[in-house]
């Protein structure tokens, strides 16, 4: 079959681009040309009935894991101050991407506060969309009835439909029978629809998931470099097979700043795809994952448009393309952290927040959210950050499994971030 037919081809691709007011996805761009001031909150759609399901959904959808629920493959990463960005709300939704997702703490609440906003403004879009959001730091039940009644409240909204009990869970012990009673009472009295958490590829919680009868839904992190791992796919299947429904995220990886990444971009451009595209299509080629959460920077519409561009495109990957992510992911090993926190924090258990310093350091380099990073690495208790530079990491270094020089990381990071 023609390369043509297998890709987006080159001419539709930049069409696809100049429609967005770009070079390409990642040379700057201009804004498009419709938007009006960013620092204005009027994202009202003026028609709601101009945006009544179409006879085929613009972006395909999925099973929802063991449940009769369906949802789109591309979900919108909502980690940004989208006050200040409302017309991505009101852009996602004409490009069909209605699965939203924030947390209690993204952008010091602002993004929540964002969303409430859009939905007073527009009241009948609510059940037009599947919302998610977390219990960001919370500690006990209490505290995440607490997250869940402000989310509420924020949101304008009666109701979530996904929520995550617990953000970033590091141990199998924090599924408590507690946050199990918590999670059905929730449901009981309506004010969510599925319970779980989210974790960066902690594979010890995962299986500990699958053992479980009332984890509806993970979110995890999930990308060409995480697919190459055999104890990762172990932990994706065995959740797989108990039902659970599986969200990929961070599913972009981040770059390592190399003579590889022009490589990688290259031989994708050729394709037809930007780099960015070719990376979501391969999380979502796994079927076993029911929609990928893809965050857009600080709002980058012309990332958003060309994301859904290539969710739609039915073509696949080939088995060479993919051959290509899994080597160039081996190539450059040593400069991604895959969030393998139970490695880190056994070999150094003095300092048990190295998973997510490597991944504060990975929104300021990679993810251009220098403000967000150094908010989350402010969170650390400060009795913590004050011994980071005088803790010996080499025993974390030799377990890591990339090879990562830690200790000069963890430095990088308080010179960027405290």
């Amino acid at each position: 079959m023609p390369e043509e037919k297998n890709n987006i081809n080159r001419r539709n691709f930049l069409k696809t681009v100049a429609a967005a007011g770009a070079g390409s996805a990642f040379l700057p761009g201009k804004l498009l040309a419709e938007q009006k001031d960013p620092n204005v909150a009027d994202a009202k759609i003026v028609d709601p009935n101009a945006l009544k399901k179409p006879k085929k959904p613009p972006i395909p959808m999925r099973k929802f894991g063991k449940f009769k629920y369906k949802v789109p493959i591309y979900s919108l990463g909502l980690m940004f101050n989208v006050l200040d960005k409302m017309i991505v709300l009101r852009k996602s939704i004409q490009l069909g991407v209605t699965f939203w997702d924030t947390a209690n703490n993204y952008a010091g609440g602002n993004s929540e506060i964002a969303v409430g906003k859009f939905f007073t403004q527009n009241p009948k879009l609510r059940k037009k969309i599947i919302l998610t959001t977390k219990s960001s730091g919370a500690r006990s039940t209490d505290n995440v009835e607490q997250k869940l009644q402000l989310s509420l409240k924020r949101m304008n909204t009666d109701y979530i439909d996904i929520y995550y009990g617990v953000h970033a869970i590091r141990r199998p012990g924090q599924l408590t029978d507690d946050l199990r009673k918590w999670a059905e009472d929730a449901k009981k009295r309506k004010l969510i629809k599925f319970f779980g958490f989210t974790t960066h590829a902690n594979t010890d919680c995962l299986l500990a998931a699958a053992k479980t009868d009332w984890i509806d839904v993970i979110m995890t992190n999930y990308n060409f470099r995480l697919m190459q791992k055999p104890e990762m796919q172990d932990a994706i299947q065995a959740c797989y097979e108990k039902g659970i429904a599986l969200i990929a995220m961070k599913t972009l990886a981040h770059k390592v700043e190399n003579d590889k990444d022009k490589e990688l971009i290259e031989y994708f451009t050729k394709k037809g795809y930007t780099e960015a595209q070719a990376k979501i299509k391969a999380v979502l080629q796994d079927k076993r994952f029911c929609t990928a959460c893809v965050g857009i920077g600080s709002g980058n519409i012309e990332h958003l448009i060309l994301d859904v561009d290539a969710v739609k495109d039915k073509n696949k990957l080939s088995k060479k393309d993919l051959a290509f992510l899994a080597d160039y992911a081996q190539k450059t090993c040593d400069g991604y952290c895959p969030g393998c926190s139970q490695i880190c924090s056994k070999a150094v258990p003095d300092m048990p927040y190295i998973a997510e310093i490597m991944r504060y350091l990975m929104y300021y380099n990679s993810y251009g959210q220098q403000k967000e990073a150094r908010e989350l690495f402010a969170k650390i208790p400060g009795t913590v950050r004050n011994k980071l530079l005088s803790i010996d990491y080499s025993l974390a270094e030799a377990r890591c499994p990339q090879h990562l020089p830690i200790g000069k990381l963890v430095a990088e990071a308080v010179s960027k971030l405290a």
